[in-house]
């Protein structure tokens, strides 16, 4: 009776062990910033056809919000990252919300106008966020003066302090 305690015990540290590792790893994942890898340029419009390109803000640093209209965490997040953009908005920084996976009906700029934020939102956005491998929403991208990606985050808590970390990060390049 006492080994199989031992073989039961032994087999839970273990497994408690390696799911430790696995969280961890998880979690080192998102805040190590990737290989700074290029972002890619894209040429996307507004809901009034009024074209954005990354290209264009060449030298800016840039955060791109991935987002859809029928995302809980996308509308949970958006408050904090207008807080940041309007704290910043004497800079140089660009944030834009890249609507995708959307409802045929769906208005995102009239859903962010009515959620008083005051993100520029750009449309039928699927192909960039294939283009970027984003999978979910919401999802952030972080690109620095150089263009390149230097942190993607998944977070949707609004008062994460990481986000305004990696804002200060690229003014600060």
């Amino acid at each position: 009776m006492l080994s199989v305690i031992r073989k039961i015990t032994r087999g839970f540290i273990i497994m408690l062990g390696l799911f430790t590792f696995v969280m961890s790893a998880n979690i080192s994942a998102e805040q190590a910033p990737p290989k700074f890898s290029k972002a890619n340029d894209f040429t996307l419009n507004d809901a009034s056809g009024t074209p954005w390109s990354l290209k264009a803000m060449a030298g800016k640093p840039v955060v791109i919000h991935f987002w859809a209209t029928w995302c809980p965490y996308c509308k949970k997040l958006q408050p904090g990252l207008e807080r940041i953009r309007i704290a910043n908005q004497d800079t140089d920084l660009q944030m834009i919300a890249i609507s995708f996976n959307e409802d045929e009906a769906a208005t995102p700029a009239k859903v962010l106008t009515d959620r008083g934020i005051g993100m520029k939102t750009l449309i039928e956005g699927d192909k960039v966020a294939q283009l970027y491998g984003v999978k979910g929403t919401p999802t952030t991208v972080f690109i620095n003066r150089a263009g390149d990606i230097v942190w993607v985050s998944q977070i949707s808590d609004p008062d994460s302090p990481k986000l305004t970390q990696a804002v200060e990060y690229l003014l600060s390049e």
